[in-house]
């Protein structure tokens, strides 16, 4: 009979105290597909688990400034190129004029690239997850603290892994299947 395909590991701990002391331990012992799970932010542990930098202000630069010069250009093009009337004796390209739907392109196109952006990097929609296979995880949400160490970390083995883990002393370990 074979082993049953294997997600991870999951530690359940009953305070943050003893997840940032579990995750420093685990990524002292070298591995780095590690998550934590808590019911509300805890920032050492994001600090611990490595998550210092983010693409999310370069993304967001990056739709305002398409959103900046798209705005303009399309003003531009319409007010000079397809349509040009003569309306007073105004010039064709009035920058002061195209200010304000300029600055409301940027921020639209800034906005939808932070929304998008964040679905991508954080891999959503995902509809299922592994984790919503332990019937204890249900407690992230509410008081309980939790740590998975994936099983495609390139230093897991099932038993080392345990070894390690019991060492931490949690309140429960949980085989997470796929």
């Amino acid at each position: 009979m074979t082993m049953p395909a294997l997600y991870g590991l999951l530690a359940e701990f009953d305070n943050p105290t003893a997840l940032v002391e579990a995750v420093r331990a685990v990524r002292g012992e070298g591995y780095r597909k590690i998550e934590a799970y808590t019911p509300f932010p805890v920032e050492s542990v994001g600090e611990e688990l490595g998550y210092d930098r983010t693409v999310m202000p370069l993304i967001v630069l990056i739709g305002g400034i398409l959103g900046c010069v798209g705005g303009y250009f399309l003003q531009y093009w319409v007010a000079t190129i397809a349509y040009p009337i003569n309306v007073g004796g105004r010039p064709f390209n009035s920058v002061p004029a195209f200010i304000p739907v300029t600055f409301e392109l940027t921020i639209l196109i800034a906005a939808l690239f932070a929304v998008f952006g964040m679905l991508g990097l954080n891999g959503l929609p995902r509809p299922h997850h592994p984790l919503f296979n332990v019937p204890n995880f249900a407690l992230a949400t509410r008081d309980k603290f939790f740590l998975l160490i994936e099983a495609r970390d390139a230093r897991f083995d099932r038993a080392a892994t345990r070894e390690l883990l019991e060492r931490l002393h949690p309140r429960e370990i949980a085989e997470v299947p796929v």
